[in-house]
């Protein structure tokens, strides 16, 4: 007896309870993935056919080897410091942008969570305001908003650096009011009972427990930023972007070779100082 119930107890451990509900989930993915794949014409046997593959191998074998003079690595260079200042630059406006979206949507930082008072009303309006400008500034993709900037202001590192500050600020203020909102708030709603208006309580009742959360992400939003500046530059916004465009419309694959490399070590550079940052604030 005491045999057969071991044994029943290992068969019963052998199957694994939420196999079941597992095995349905992913036929249910399946039955829904298929359909997209099939509408957004994804065929990835079309890479492996011969003719498609000859092509492949002739235009990576125009990558090397790698354009290394002089005169176009001066240009890379140049480029280069363009990008970071793009991004720095754009994060410094987004940040300016983000701080009082972020106060106007936090709600910890309420008032009128501590009881309706003179005001409420327009207070309530204006949160509701805030919250709509906070969709819309992160509703349209950078891209979009570096191709309307070029537009209006031309070719150039200017239309990157307010495309990535009205993106980059409906992010952070978002982000931003959410690990204020996860964060102790006891501290907060005590200054504001008292008294205390929202600058005060946010500065004293809610940075000190989530300022280095809050660092960190800038500090991973800057990083994000650096490929999003050279992902603008493929539409006029400078940077290396830009450079790259004019390689690949010249068919010049080596150049195009030289900047790949460049940009891989500027987002490792960019990878390690982020890490640094992160472990010091930790």
């Amino acid at each position: 007896m005491q045999a057969s119930i071991v044994v029943t107890t290992a068969n019963a451990h052998r199957f694994d309870p939420a196999a079941r509900s597992r095995a349905t989930a992913f036929v249910v993915a399946l039955l829904v993935l298929w359909p997209l794949l099939v509408w957004s014409q994804f065929h990835p046997a079309l890479l492996f056919e011969t003719r498609n593959l000859a092509a492949i191998a002739q235009f990576l074998g125009g990558f090397l080897p790698p354009d290394m003079s002089v005169e176009f690595l001066r240009h890379v260079m140049r480029s280069t410091i363009e990008t970071v200042a793009i991004a720095t630059a754009g994060m410094s406006l987004a940040f300016l942008i983000a701080v009082p979206l972020t106060v106007a949507n936090t709600r910890a930082l309420s008032i009128a969570r501590i009881g309706p008072g003179p005001g409420w009303r327009m207070s309530r309006v204006l949160h509701v305001i805030s919250r709509g400008l906070l969709v819309s500034l992160r509703g349209m993709p950078e891209l979009v908003w570096a191709l309307v900037f070029v537009r209006a202001l031309g070719l150039g590192p200017a239309a990157g650096v307010l495309a990535l500050a009205i993106t980059y600020g409906g992010m952070l203020a978002k982000v931003y009011a959410e690990i204020l909102e996860s964060a102790d708030t006891e501290a907060a709603r005590v200054l504001l009972q008292a008294g205390s208006g929202r600058t005060l309580a946010l500065v004293y009742g809610l940075l000190p427990v989530a300022a280095s959360e809050i660092v960190s992400y800038t500090v991973y939003r800057w990083e994000c930023a650096l490929r999003a500046s050279v992902v603008m530059g493929f539409v006029g916004a400078g940077g290396l972007g830009q450079l790259m465009d004019q390689s690949m419309k010249m068919m010049n694959g080596a150049e195009a070779a030289t900047i790949l490399v460049v940009f891989l070590l500027l987002v490792l550079v960019a990878d390690a100082v982020s890490a640094a940052l992160r472990r010091g604030l930790a």
